[in-house]
């Protein structure tokens, strides 16, 4: 999946709005300790590597309080920061810019962390044609933030929500009566958009398979059981391995020739980078 252009913008102006509505709420009284007409620079570096993710946000959460505000980005989403290295340069007024700085680095800190996890986690499959896959499991009300922070990273985005596409579990199935009674719906329902069933046993494969599901989700099936089923499925749908991956397995889960590996870890198990703005002299 890809986040189109609306729903990114939708996604941000909803984020900086409820960022500067929690942190300012009816006035920055600490900025007030600062003349009104004084104006200033500043310096904003990373304490740490990271893979740099957020500058849509923070340009829109400057343009949103301070229009004024010049902003100077070194680094681009994408590139990498070393450790103690300035990434971006704001001038204007000192209250505005004493203001907007901790959502300004709470939006890089958080999305910068999660492109630099993804990023670490990509790596290990280099030469594999196995895709890293975000999931649904977010930060609330960051969830297109950290899926655009997934994609900067290296990763690929699963479906954005429960609107895209469907991800049919086991209590769907017994809902539906079946794994082959709910595709059929699935198709009658939302006819082209991309249908997928986890799977626990080679029985539930089979089924999948028969009832054409676009890609089949491998719970917890052994290393054994997913070379197996890529050799048996043989093309038919795409294959996605999930549960119990972490980084030191991801490559050799890949080297089954599964289509895809899905984490949550990508997003719901990140630490925010450590950053610093200081005032120039």
């Amino acid at each position: 999946m890809s986040i189109s252009p609306t729903l990114l913008e939708q996604s941000i102006q909803i984020n900086i709005q409820q960022a500067l509505q929690e942190d300012i709420g009816d006035g920055d009284i600490t900025a007030l300790l600062t003349p009104e007409d004084e104006q200033a620079t500043a310096t904003i570096i990373s304490r740490e590597d990271m893979i740099l993710a957020g500058q849509p946000w923070v340009d829109a959460l400057i343009q949103a309080f301070d229009a004024s505000v010049q902003v100077t980005w070194l680094k681009q989403d994408g590139d990498k920061v070393a450790a103690n290295e300035a990434f971006l340069k704001l001038a204007g007024s000192a209250r505005s810019l004493l203001t907007v700085e901790r959502p300004a680095l709470n939006f890089i800190q958080t999305l910068s962390a999660v492109s630099t996890k993804t990023a670490d986690y990509v790596k290990q499959l280099d030469g594999l044609n196995t895709k890293l896959l975000d999931t649904r499991k977010t930060l609330p009300g960051l969830r297109i933030a950290q899926k655009y922070a997934v994609a900067v990273g290296g990763g690929q985005n699963h479906r954005l929500g429960l609107f895209d596409a469907f991800l049919i579990k086991e209590n769907h199935i017994m809902a539906a009566g079946g794994i082959a009674e709910a595709i059929a719906k699935a198709h009658q329902i939302a006819p082209g958009k991309p249908v997928e069933v986890e799977v626990e046993t080679w029985d539930e494969l089979n089924q999948a398979l028969e009832a054409k599901a676009d890609i089949v989700m491998l719970d917890n099936f052994s290393q054994q059981q997913m070379i197996d089923a890529v050799q048996h499925v043989a093309g038919r749908c795409k294959l996605e391995a999930s549960g119990n991956i972490t980084i030191d397995n991801l490559r050799q889960v890949a080297t089954t020739g599964v289509d895809y590996i899905s984490m949550g870890v990508l997003t719901k198990d990140v630490k925010a980078i450590d950053l610093s703005m200081r005032f120039n002299g």
